[in-house]
């Protein structure tokens, strides 16, 4: 287990947008519920406002285009390059909107990271609010797992549900799930920083213990937060 007096987890994040789970962790090292430091936030998109955000934080920055490249392969083995060059303890994906490489996967098994916005395995892949509206579901949510090769897919550690209401559209449906992103992706990597949680051949263990279906969390009020499975 990690101590505060042990050297901080080494993070580096990926973007595409907004940022707006980066702002979360961010806030959560600031507020030492993580203890980590972020060595840079790497985007693909050098009019992501995330970057602003990670500026205003005092952290680096590096943004990497595939229009830069000849080759999509290039780019991959470019993108490779450029996060291995940090050493990071944790690859943290927020919002990336680019499919990892094998390569890539595989060089960061255990130690990568991505938040999406559905109970996987259910809803991979991008417009989930409006798949779970079309389908009339009753909940929805959102779920943090270590990367495979597989889209969305990976061990899930934890979820989080979010119940659809009558009159949802995909903004308020949205608004609502990230919200729960935002504390349940700190969760989770305050655990992986603490040494609680670890992944190794795709099995997950949580405090010593296989972790045999994700952990779920209810943010059910600011000051409570129910934890169940």
């Amino acid at each position: 287990m990690n101590h505060q007096s042990d050297p901080p987890l080494t993070l580096v994040v990926l973007i595409s947008n907004q940022g707006s789970n980066l702002q979360a962790i961010i806030d959560a090292i600031a507020n030492q519920e993580i203890h980590g430091k972020i060595l840079a936030v790497v985007s693909n998109n050098p009019d992501a406002p995330g970057l602003d955000k990670a500026q205003k934080a005092g952290i680096a920055t590096a943004v990497t285009e595939r229009s830069g490249f000849a080759t999509r392969k290039d780019f991959d083995h470019h993108l490779l390059q450029l996060v291995r060059a940090y050493d990071p303890g944790l690859v943290v994906l927020a919002g990336f909107m680019l499919i990892l490489d094998d390569n890539f996967v595989n060089h960061f098994h255990g130690r990568l990271l991505n938040v999406h916005p559905s109970l996987l395995p259910k809803y991979p892949g991008l417009n989930t609010y409006g798949r779970v509206l079309d389908a009339n579901d009753a909940v929805h949510g959102c779920s943090i797992h270590f990367v495979s090769s597989q889209l969305d897919g990976g061990p899930v550690v934890a979820q989080s549900e979010v119940p659809v209401r009558v009159n949802d559209s995909k903004d308020s449906l949205s608004a609502r799930v990230q919200d729960a992103e935002h504390k349940l992706y700190p969760m989770v990597i305050g655990w992986f920083a603490r040494g609680r949680l670890r992944c190794e051949h795709e099995t997950i263990t949580l405090d010593g213990k296989l972790l045999e279906k994700p952990r779920v969390i209810a943010f059910t009020d600011p000051a409570e937060t129910v934890e169940s499975g």
